[in-house]
């Protein structure tokens, strides 16, 4: 009885956190560049350069959160069907 309480309000803790963290912040950096925009190649001497444009992300290094992605897909559904 008591495992189960602190399992929920532990996963009522996280699902709250990970909600105030999307409302304040829904970009967070690209998985694939880093949130760098390009990828960092190197030369045939072995000094670092710029690479190309990440096509991920299209070079902003910005990606929208998961949670974001599902609020607004959420608000959009409904005001179209509210209309």
């Amino acid at each position: 009885m008591g495992l189960t309480l602190l399992a929920s309000t532990c996963l009522l803790i996280v699902t709250l956190s990970y909600s105030v963290r999307c409302w304040l912040s829904p970009f967070g950096d690209c998985r694939r560049c880093h949130g760098m925009g390009h990828k960092l190649t190197t030369d045939r001497k072995g000094k670092p350069k710029r690479g190309k444009d990440c096509r991920r992300c299209h070079a902003t290094g910005k990606r929208i959160r998961i949670g974001r992605w599902l609020h607004n897909r959420a608000t959009r559904t409904y005001r179209a069907g509210t209309r």
